[in-house]
């Protein structure tokens, strides 16, 4: 059991690192053409984590809504924060 839990937690910390890395590094590029694939990647990772959460409840290793509401949370953030470099005029 333990194994499974700090399996799932590794995973839990790549996706959140991955998600940091890739807004990171898309403030870093010049043109909106350049932004718009790394900041859609980290978005995409951010619809995994969910799973994760799910999953972490399920196995019984604790209640994960209050997490999955700052997700929800990050999430739209990360969502306007997209759409509007690629509704910028640069």
């Amino acid at each position: 059991m333990r194994e499974t839990e700090d399996g799932l937690a590794i995973q839990m910390r790549r996706a959140a690192v991955s998600i940091a890395a890739n807004i990171a590094e898309g403030f870093r590029k010049r043109g909106k053409a350049d932004k718009a694939p790394v900041h859609e990647h980290g978005r995409r990772l951010d619809r995994g984590e969910p799973v994760y959460l799910v999953l972490a409840q399920d196995l019984g290793y604790g209640n994960t809504d209050a997490l999955m509401k700052s997700l929800e949370s990050v999430s739209r953030l990360l969502d306007s924060y997209s759409k509007a470099i690629l509704a910028s005029a640069f």
